[in-house]
């Protein structure tokens, strides 16, 4: 899925072309093209779509959104190390086929 989410500009880089800054998404700092919103300053919020900055957010709506998308585990799905869940996954995998394959205590043998 690919949200349109809120994060704090942490940092602007005013001699890059296109123009970027540096974004914060609830933790997750990713760089993103300021072009769109190019007067927004350090510390204000912006909507982050594909990695293009669209438009300001106020500090309150950003926040709740943020919180909602965590809550959601959209924040993961979205920015979360796509090997390390692929290594999560398999590692479940692997372990129910384990359990699977050992042999099972019935409870009617002889103790």
């Amino acid at each position: 899925m690919c949200l349109a989410v809120p994060g704090k500009v942490v940092a602007i880089d005013d001699s890059a072309e296109p123009l970027t800054g540096l974004i914060d998404f609830g933790g997750v700092q990713k760089k993103a093209c300021l072009e769109y919103v190019s007067d927004v300053k350090v510390g204000e919020y912006v909507i982050v779509h594909v990695g293009f900055a669209l438009q300001r957010l106020d500090e309150e709506s950003a926040l709740a959104s943020l919180k909602l998308f965590e809550e959601l585990g959209l924040l993961e799905e979205e920015f979360g190390d796509a090997w390390e869940q692929a290594a999560k996954e398999a590692g479940d995998t692997l372990a129910t086929e384990r359990a699977a394959a050992e042999p099972r205590d019935s409870g009617s043998e002889a103790r």
